[in-house]
């Protein structure tokens, strides 16, 4: 093989490298899933609350969850002290109106007088991250069977 092959192989082989770095560090902070297979219909809550959540993220990523599942801050997911796991919720954040829907997978939070922990990426979505604490308005949409 010649010098120009060499060449051209390495520049191709770093640029294959390069996107796939790319590709595999990239957080996914908007997935829409729970949002296409939970339209926004009163008709579907079950039940609705009020309170202060908050929000965790890089401390406990990569950590396994109460529910045994690795946590991803960039998963539309939250912690809450008795839902069961995998229950869907809608959390619109009340100062601003804007949504997410979320699966509960964890426990907590552990601070008083708050009723929700978002991951990061959820409260990402609902402009919560600056603030840090924020009222909500949290619909259960589906309850978990508890797994």
């Amino acid at each position: 093989m010649n010098h120009k092959m060499k060449f051209i192989n390495t520049v191709w082989g770093a640029l294959i490298f390069v996107l796939m770095f790319l590709a595999c560090s990239y957080p996914d902070v908007s997935p829409r899933y729970y949002e296409k297979a939970y339209p926004n219909r009163d008709s579907d809550v079950v039940q609705t609350f009020y309170g202060k959540s908050s929000y965790y993220g890089k401390k406990f990523h990569g950590r396994k969850t109460a529910n045994g599942e690795v946590f991803d801050m960039y998963k539309m997911t939250a912690a809450h002290k008795t839902l069961p796991f995998g229950t869907i919720c809608r959390v619109t954040n009340r100062s601003n109106g804007k949504q997410v829907t979320v699966r509960i997978n964890d426990r907590g939070p552990f601070v008083a007088g708050r009723i929700l922990d978002l991951s990061y990426a959820a409260a990402l979505q609902i402009d919560g991250v600056r603030a840090g604490v924020m009222d909500v308005k949290v619909e259960v949409l589906e309850m978990g069977d508890g797994k």
